[in-house]
């Protein structure tokens, strides 16, 4: 069973938006005050403001005031932690296509290749992706090109 953590869904929720997404990739090279991350955006300030106060709410940015400044700084800790997670997704599927690949390596020795293209037809619906996307053509579709 996958752990989902509050913490984890509000930063997956804070880069849901491609403006919050470009403040952050901003804010990747360097901090910048509010002013200098709203300039490239045809919005208020105050839509700006709000989008800082999302990302903030995550703990993706922090921001501090010095007088009427306030500069807004990357955390990285969020991002290492979704990095993280989605590591492990990757994990897992690269473990199911392993064992997906050993599956076909071994009906395909037993019962030889036209059960294995009847194997990815099936396996191309479970996937909901037709098989030619998956494998090509395969045994059939190339009987019926040369008119056998």
């Amino acid at each position: 069973m996958l752990n989902y953590s509050p913490s984890l869904d509000g930063v997956f929720h804070s880069l849901a938006d491609p403006t919050r997404r470009e403040i952050v990739e901003r804010l990747t090279r360097k901090s910048a005050s509010v002013k200098e991350l709203a300039e490239p955006f045809d919005m208020s300030l105050p839509a700006v403001m709000l989008h800082l106060k999302i990302l903030e709410a995550s703990g993706i940015v922090t921001s501090r005031k010095e007088g009427r400044v306030r500069t807004v700084s990357i955390n990285l800790e969020p991002l290492l932690m979704v990095d993280s997670w989605m590591n492990e997704r990757k994990k897992t599927w690269s473990r199911l296509f392993d064992q997906l690949e050993e599956m076909l390596e071994e009906e395909e020795e037993t019962v030889g290749v036209h059960k294995l293209h009847t194997t990815f037809l099936r396996l191309s619906a479970r996937f909901e992706r037709p098989a030619r996307e998956l494998i090509g053509p395969g045994p059939i579709s190339t009987r019926r090109q040369n008119g056998s």
